[in-house]
């Protein structure tokens, strides 16, 4: 679906998904190390999951895979955002900071649905 020489990293949904991911590592680095196999590995790929799939979507050549694949990172963010709620809820995460990651979680969901509904429409 390039357009244009365009990038999916010209996609703001892209870049502050990124930076999402960016974020997500840096917290979890801090997480208690019996949590490395369990819900780091959980929160981790479910956050990659969510640029990978709008990239790969973005790399397909017909706009219906495209789509299902934004889908996909859909999925992937509400999976992220449940992650990130037991973690606060079992103590491993703290509520002030999940709070800051549940918002940009938030923003990157708005982007998404909006890029959603542009593609849908077209």
């Amino acid at each position: 679906m390039a357009e244009g020489g365009r990038s999916y990293q010209d996609l703001l949904v892209w870049q502050q998904s990124m930076d999402l991911v960016t974020e997500i590592y840096s917290m979890t680095k801090a997480w208690p190390k019996e949590e490395l196999f369990g819900l780091t590995t959980q929160v981790r790929r479910a956050a990659t999951s969510i640029p990978a799939n709008i990239a790969e979507g973005y790399g397909r050549e017909h706009r219906g895979s495209y789509l299902q694949f934004l889908r996909i990172a859909q999925g992937s963010l509400k999976e992220l955002e449940t992650h990130l709620l037991i973690a606060e809820r079992v103590g491993v995460a703290p509520k002030d900071r999940i709070a800051t990651l549940l918002q940009r979680v938030e923003s990157v969901g708005k982007l998404l649905r909006l890029l959603l509904r542009k593609l849908a429409s077209t």
